[in-house]
């Protein structure tokens, strides 16, 4: 079921928000060769934990860390390790989720670690840019297809593929709620997007073939063909003539 915000929940979203993006720029702040994944999984619970806030992820469906830390080729999910050390041009995707005062913020970015090749470069900045010509035209009234559309056209203009296995959601008082936020589709097609709800926009972009492997760890999600893949996400609020993004 899509539940629509009020303006109240959406004020105690936007707190949400603030905190989770806050976290990630923390994140893009320390983020350097040698450290370990862990290390960055320390500083987000740290930092969530002084606002007040607690991480979505710790313990979800059994999660065992605050934040995941995807490196290359894996897309998404990566579990911080102590001996997972991150290396001279990797790089690395973070997503982390926060809830205070009983709601949800989601968000993840892709961070560029020393000298990175420039094809991963490319790939960064065209996901980041997948994420804004999904919400560049959105408000009251826009079918979802039309998000999936955007982000799907970018992607494989610029020779990348979209990660099929994988989509946004809604987002609330629950981390995943309805409606699923699909990253490829067509124009004009499924449900229309209504003032006060709020999803997360997601897009995962490979610079290989779209198929992914699940790993054995029953987190992991790796490129089938080992290739890099990036991650760009924010959490939005529709209104009545476009978006706020609660996450930047």
């Amino acid at each position: 079921m899509i539940t629509v915000k009020t303006e109240e929940q959406i004020e105690l979203m936007r707190k949400a928000g603030k905190v989770t993006g806050d976290v990630l720029r923390l994140i893009g702040s320390e983020i350097k060769e040698g450290m370990t994944t862990k290390d960055l999984d320390r500083i987000a619970y740290e930092y969530i934990k002084s606002f007040g806030g607690e991480p979505s992820f710790l313990g979800y469906s059994g999660y065992p860390a605050s934040i995941c830390a995807s490196i290359d080729e894996t897309v998404v999910h990566g579990i911080p390790s102590d001996d997972v050390v991150i290396r001279n041009g990797q790089i690395v995707s973070i997503d982390v989720g926060v809830v205070l005062n009983g709601w949800q913020g989601d968000a993840a970015r892709t961070f560029m670690v020393g000298d990175v090749s420039e094809e991963k470069k490319k790939l960064v900045k065209v996901t980041q840019e997948c994420f804004f010509k999904a919400v560049e035209n959105l408000k009251d009234g826009t079918p979802m297809g039309d998000i999936g559309y955007a982000v799907q056209t970018h992607a494989e203009s610029n020779g990348f593929s979209v990660v099929r296995a994988l989509v946004g959601h809604g987002i609330g008082r629950e981390m995943h709620e309805d409606p699923s936020v699909p990253n490829y589709g067509r124009k004009g097609t499924g449900i229309r997007l209504k003032k006060g709800m709020v999803i997360a926009i997601e897009p995962m972009i490979n610079a290989g073939v779209y198929q992914v492997d699940f790993m054995s760890d029953g987190w992991g999600v790796k490129t089938r063909d080992r290739k890099p893949s990036a991650h760009y996400e924010n959490t939005v609020a529709i209104t009545a003539d476009g978006v706020e993004i609660l996450t930047l």
